[in-house]
């Protein structure tokens, strides 16, 4: 096992350096067009006979549908195309033989018939001339419902008449871990909330479908899933998949599922009713409707520890309110249970987790699905356990680290690096930031900022901190595999991989990558689309693992190749040659030769894949077995200042430090690290999509509040520790999910420590840090 190694906080830029390889920071690849406004996105795209589509979607969150009346909206002028889910080949639930698509279980419809079970489901679309046209004719569908009674109370939804054919219940799953009748000195017990946060992308939904020649159709989308949206959009249509092609657009970021698969679908099927393009472009409040939030959950805790306050057994209860559709709820619950007690050992752990169906917006993918929410529990108890054996929250949380080798619940051994001591010692080693009442000038720091109501000799410092596990890759089974071809070319070399850059960098790291192996100065990442071998989607850091690791074994197979010749007419083997800084040498120094000249004339090209070791489900009795094939730590410390008259908060400071494995572009961690904490500070303190009878109240981005930049803290780095992961390419472990799993735990750690008080949901109202 390798030391760990804290990294400078700061890169140096690139004009410092002058080096793009692995473990530098070059510039990314996308910067300066994005900066500049240029670069291009799917609401950019135009087509020769453009079309406009628009949606009605239901404004009842459950109601059967009696009948659809279209023909008001054919007899607006400009209109070109009405279309309902009798229109889709195939099931009755307007999927290809009753498949509709969904990225784990198939039971979302593309356009609904008979029932709508969510608030903004898709009912029918439309297809004209203008975009005010085409929502006008939308709104002109007359659909006559039976308005049902939603079921909007997770709790309720087991009892409740159900939702599916199958039932209310996703999935239950049961963990059962060592001596069910231990017990401990010390018991503490905690009942806490999460809130549905939405991603809210920064740009809306978008896309363009062109019609093809042979029947099919091409999709210009900003889809972080290329091949699984093709292959699901053909099965919805009744089209070979070789006949439905997918060109990944530019993705105005995405912390989630990028689209509800129905906006494709439907995109493509106006095209293919009209036979000309088709531009959809969402506004806001639609986005809001046609993606996936994360999932609210209800966790109840029960932690029994010894005097010396070491866990001896937890207890938990975990309901994830999976909405009105499968999606990933399954994988989400399954997170949850495996990491139900965090970065801690403990003996014996008896967990019961339930995902269900409800009538409320639909649950999916979001950074961190199912560890965030457990997170925020485990983390809650370890403060409770530590106030009431008078013990400091970082000393309880060091007496039951876990280290290399000990076992999840699951009984996985974690056998990566789990350098969680390591962590909590970086953060004990950090400085506090400064006091606001030090500066006379800084009263604007406080919260409620310059002339707010609050008194400033009401505000009171709190210092939290967490720590949180995250896994890469899929779990339970899945397969996960990526192909990367790398053709060479005189001093050029050209990436073409699958792989989708929603925001992490692929595209920067494929260009190191190359970069790095062989020595060219010049690496063009070519564009995605389906036409191009599978990489998978863009989620749980698995783009750095399997399709960086594809990309290297290209790579590294094309130097072979120029390297081979080279060795044999200096009579040794290629592994005694080097290549750095573009040249050749060999070992004993004779041989120095530029890359370009051994290039020179000659094309070189290879194809390779890269597959992880294979994972098990768990066990559905006992929640047992190896589900993940990696994890990733991550610890933070947060500093608060709390009003405590009026419960206003201001995060001043957060303190980061985390397991990277290697840093492969250190710059690039810490801006990921960045926006992740961004993140997780909105959903401590302002995100919560709230719903009414499942009708959603605030989906708008004047009423769904989002963190700005006076919201978001100063973030520092304490310490990216370079541990190395020997079965993952490079060593390298994921980024963005870990630091957003932590951080609402860890603000929510510092405003119980402001306050006193117990603070059990997030987001955390100004009622909950409040001193009456």
């Amino acid at each position: 096992m390798t030391s760990a190694t804290e990294l400078p906080a700061a890169a140096p830029a690139d004009d410092e350096t002058g080096s793009t390889g692995l473990g530098s920071s070059p510039l990314r690849t996308d910067a300066l067009p994005k900066a500049l406004g240029i670069y291009p996105y799917a609401a950019d795209l135009w087509a020769e006979g453009l079309l406009w589509g628009a949606v009605l979607r239901s404004p009842h969150p459950h109601a059967r549908i009696i009948s659809v009346d279209t023909s008001a909206a054919l007899a607006v002028p400009g209109v070109h195309a009405v279309v309902t889910a009798a229109d889709l080949p195939g099931g009755s639930d307007g999927g290809a033989d009753g498949a509709a698509p969904g990225p784990v279980v198939a039971d979302r419809p593309v356009l609904a018939s008979g029932v709508v079970r969510h608030h903004g489901e898709p009912v029918a679309a439309v297809a004209a001339d203008h975009p005010d046209t085409a929502r006008l004719a939308a709104a002109a569908i007359l659909v006559e419902y039976e308005v049902l009674e939603p079921v909007t109370d997770p709790e309720a939804a087991f009892h409740a008449p159900p939702l599916h054919p199958d039932g209310n219940l996703l999935r239950h799953l049961p963990l059962r871990a060592g001596d069910p009748d231990a017990v401990g000195e010390i018991v503490v017990e905690g009942l806490y909330q999460v809130g549905r946060q939405d991603p809210a992308p920064i740009g809306a939904e978008a896309g363009l479908a062109v019609p093809r020649p042979d029947g099919g159709v091409e999709l210009h989308l900003s889809s972080t899933d290329p091949h699984g949206d093709r292959d699901r959009t053909a099965a919805c249509l009744g089209l070979d998949p070789d006949r439905v092609r997918l060109v990944v657009t530019g993705v105005p970021g995405a912390t989630a599922d990028r689209e509800d698969l129905s906006f494709q679908v439907t995109l493509a099927l106006l095209a293919l009713r009209t036979g000309r393009p088709v531009k959809m472009t969402l506004t806001r409040a639609e986005s809001f409707q046609a993606h996936t939030t994360r999932h609210p959950a209800l966790l109840r805790y029960r932690h029994h520890a010894d005097a010396d306050g070491r866990l001896v057994k937890v207890e938990a209860q975990i309901l994830l309110d999976g909405g009105a559709y499968a999606d990933v709820s399954a994988e989400a619950l399954a997170a949850a249970v495996a990491f139900s007690v965090g970065p801690y050992t403990c003996p014996n752990v008896f967990v019961d987790a339930w995902a269900v169906r409800t009538n409320n917006p639909p649950a999916g993918r979001m950074r961190g699905e199912g560890a965030l929410q457990t997170c925020f529990a485990y983390e809650s108890q370890l403060d409770q356990l530590a106030k009431q054996l008078g013990v400091d929250p970082l000393e309880i949380r060091r007496r039951n680290a876990m280290s290399t080798g000990d076992p999840l619940p699951t009984g996985q051994a974690v056998t990566c690096p789990a350098p969680v001591t390591a962590l909590l010692d970086a953060l004990a080693d950090s400085p506090l930031p400064a006091l606001p009442l030090d500066d006379p000038e800084a009263d604007w720091l406080l919260p409620g900022g310059p002339g707010g109501a609050g008194d400033p000799a009401a505000v009171r410092r709190g210092i939290g901190y967490a720590v949180g596990m995250v896994h890469m890759l899929g779990a339970e089974g899945e397969d996960e595999v990526a192909t990367a071809t790398v053709r060479v070319s005189g001093d050029h070399a050209t990436v073409i991989c699958a792989a989708v850059d929603s925001g992490q960098g692929f595209a920067t790291l494929a260009r190191q990558i190359v970069q790095s192996v062989l020595g060219v100065s010049e690496v063009y990442i070519a564009p995605v689309d389906s036409d191009q071998s599978a990489a998978g989607p863009a989620a749980r850091g698995r783009h750095t693992w399997v399709s960086g690791g594809a990309v290297e074994r290209a790579a590294l197979m094309v130097r072979h190749q120029m390297l081979q010749p080279i060795a044999a007419d200096f009579g040794m083997s290629v592994e005694l040659l080097t290549i750095s800084d573009g040249k050749i040498t060999s070992y004993d120094g004779v041989l120095g030769m530029p890359v370009s000249q051994a290039l020179e004339g000659r094309e070189l090209w290879a194809t390779a894949q890269c597959r992880p070791h294979p994972t098990e489900p768990l066990d559905p009795e006992t929640g047992q077995g190896d589900a993940f094939v990696s994890i990733a730590f991550c610890a933070m410390r947060a500093v608060v200042d709390v009003d405590i008259e009026l419960g206003a908060v201001r995060v001043v400071d957060v303190t980061v430090a985390q397991d990277v494995g290697r840093a492969l572009n250190p710059r690039q961690i810490e801006n990921r690290i960045e926006g992740a904490v961004a993140q997780g500070v909105g959903l401590a303190l302002l995100e919560n999509l709230r719903t009414e009878h499942g009708i959603p109240l605030n989906a708008s981005l004047t009423g769904y509040r989002l963190p700005t930049a006076l919201d978001t803290p100063d973030i520092r780095i304490a310490a990216l520790l370079e541990e190395r992961d020997v079965v993952a390419p490079f060593g390298a472990k994921a980024v963005s999910a870990a630091p957003a799993v932590v951080a609402p735990a860890a603000v929510a750690a510092a405003v119980r420590a402001a306050t006193g008080l117990p603070v059990g949901r997030l987001p955390i109202l100004p009622e909950d840090a409040t001193l009456a």
